[in-house]
C-alpha cells in the first residue's frame, strides 16, 4: 500500500526567471512558528528580488499569519505588487485583509506631536475640574450629614470611628517611632557637626525643639499615616465598590459620608494629634541621644532646657495642623475610594493617586500654615 506523501510546511521561496520576466512563488507555511529558523535567509532571499516587475505568486501558501504578511509587506517596499496571484477560497480573502490592514496602518498620518501635548494637557486639566466638582459635591454632603447627625446622634458610628482609631493611631505607633528616632538621630548628628564650628553646641534644644514640635513632628506623621492608612482607606472602599457593598447600602438607604466618610475624617482627626506627639518624642529621643553621643550633652541637660527654649505655643500650632491634616487625609482617601470603578485596574490606580495626592496636600497646606502662623511661638 502506498504511502500519502507528507507535505513540507517549512516556508520556501522559488524564483524562476523567463523572457527577462522575474517569478517569486511561495510555498509552505509562513507563520511566525515556521519562520522562526528561516526568517534571516528568506529576508536575504526576498531582498535579491527586483523592486519592481516582479510576478509574485502566493497559490501554493497553505498558512499565514500577520509575521509572514509583515515580512512580505517589507519586501516589497510597503506597497502592494501589481502582479499577484492570492490563493482561491477563503485563504485569498484572508491574505488580503492581512495585507489591508498593513497598507491602512502605513497611510494611517501621524499626530503632530504638538496637537498630542494640547490633547493630553486639555484631557489633564478636564479630570482635575472632574476631581474638583466630585470634591465639592462629596464636602457639601458631609456638611449636611454632619447637621443631620447633630440632631440626631444615634446616627454617629461610634464603633467605627474607635476602630479607626485603633487601626489609625495605636497600630502606627511602632513605625511612627522607628522613623522618629532615626530621623531625631541624623538631624541631632548634622545640626551638632555644623554647631560645633561655631562653639554653640547647646543651641541644639533650640533647633530640635522648635523644628519638631513645629513642623518635622506633624510632617513626618502625616506623611506616615497617609501611606499607611490612607490607602487602606481608599483600599477599603475600593473592594466595597468592586464587591457591590457601597451600591446595597444606598438600596438600604444608609448615607455612605454617614457610614462611611465621617467615621474615618473623626477618627483621623483623634488619632493623628495623638500620633504626632508621640513621634515628635522619638524624634526628640532620638536627638537626644546622638547630642549625648556626639556633643557630650548630658540627658538631664537636655531635658531641662527643651521647655526653656520652646514655647508652648509651637506644641499647640503642631496639634492643630495634625488635627487637620488628618481630615484632610480621610477626605482625600474615601473621594478617591467613592470615585474607583468596579475592576482591579482601578482599584490600583485609586490607591496609588489617593496617596499622592493625600502626602501633596499636606505638603502644601503645611506650607500655609507656615506663612499664616510665621509669628505664633517664635520669641519666647
Amino acid at each position: 500500500m502506498e504511502q500519502a506523501s507528507v507535505i513540507d510546511p517549512s516556508p520556501r521561496l522559488l524564483r524562476s526567471q523567463a523572457d527577462g520576466q522575474w517569478l517569486a512563488r511561495l510555498e509552505g507555511e509562513w507563520t511566525l512558528l515556521s519562520l522562526r529558523e528561516r526568517v534571516e535567509a528568506l529576508r536575504a532571499e526576498l531582498a535579491g528580488l527586483p523592486k519592481s516587475g516582479v510576478s509574485w505568486d502566493l497559490s501554493a501558501i497553505s498558512r499565514m499569519d500577520p509575521t509572514g504578511a509583515l515580512l512580505l509587506w517589507q519586501a516589497w517596499g510597503r506597497k502592494q505588487p501589481d502582479q499577484l496571484q492570492w490563493p482561491p477560497g477563503p485563504a485569498g480573502s484572508m491574505f488580503q485583509a492581512l495585507f489591508a490592514r498593513l497598507s491602512a496602518k502605513q497611510g494611517k498620518p501621524a499626530r503632530p506631536h504638538r496637537l498630542e501635548s494640547a490633547r493630553m494637557l486639555g484631557q489633564g486639566l478636564l479630570n482635575m475640574a472632574h476631581h474638583l466638582l466630585d470634591a465639592v459635591a462629596l464636602f457639601g454632603q458631609v456638611v449636611q450629614d454632619c447637621g443631620r447627625m447633630l440632631r440626631q446622634p444615634s446616627l454617629i458610628a461610634w464603633r467605627d470611628i474607635s476602630a479607626h482609631i485603633y487601626r489609625s493611631g495605636a497600630q502606627a505607633l511602632g513605625i511612627t517611632a522607628l522613623v522618629g528616632v532615626l530621623v531625631g538621630v541624623t538631624l541631632s548628628y548634622l545640626i551638632a557637626k555644623q554647631l560645633q564650628n561655631f562653639g554653640a553646641d547647646i543651641y541644639v534644644i533650640n533647633i530640635l525643639g522648635i523644628s519638631v514640635w513645629r513642623e518635622l513632628g506633624p510632617l513626618l506623621a502625616a506623611i506616615l499615616v497617609a501611606g499607611r492608612s490612607g490607602s487602606a482607606m481608599t483600599a477599603q472602599i475600593g473592594v466595597m465598590r468592586v464587591t457591590q457593598e457601597l451600591d446595597a447600602l444606598s438600596v438600604m438607604g444608609i448615607s455612605h459620608t454617614v457610614r462611611l466618610v465621617f467615621p474615618k475624617m473623626a477618627a483621623l482627626a483623634l488619632s493623628l494629634p495623638l500620633v504626632t506627639v508621640w513621634t515628635s518624642c522619638m524624634v526628640l529621643l532620638g536627638g537626644m541621644l546622638a547630642a549625648r553621643a556626639t556633643l557630650g550633652l548630658d540627658y538631664v541637660q537636655f531635658l531641662q532646657g527643651l521647655p526653656a527654649s520652646v514655647p508652648v505655643a509651637n506644641l499647640w500650632l503642631g496639634v492643630t495642623k495634625s488635627a487637620v491634616f488628618g481630615v484632610l487625609i480621610a477626605f482625600v482617601a474615601c473621594h478617591f475610594g467613592l470615585r474607583i470603578k468596579p475592576n482591579s485596574e482601578s482599584l490600583a490606580t485609586g490607591t496609588t493617586d489617593s496617596v499622592v495626592s493625600s502626602i501633596t496636600m499636606v505638603i502644601v497646606v503645611d506650607a500655609i500654615f507656615a506663612v499664616m502662623f510665621s509669628d505664633v511661638g517664635i520669641k519666647a
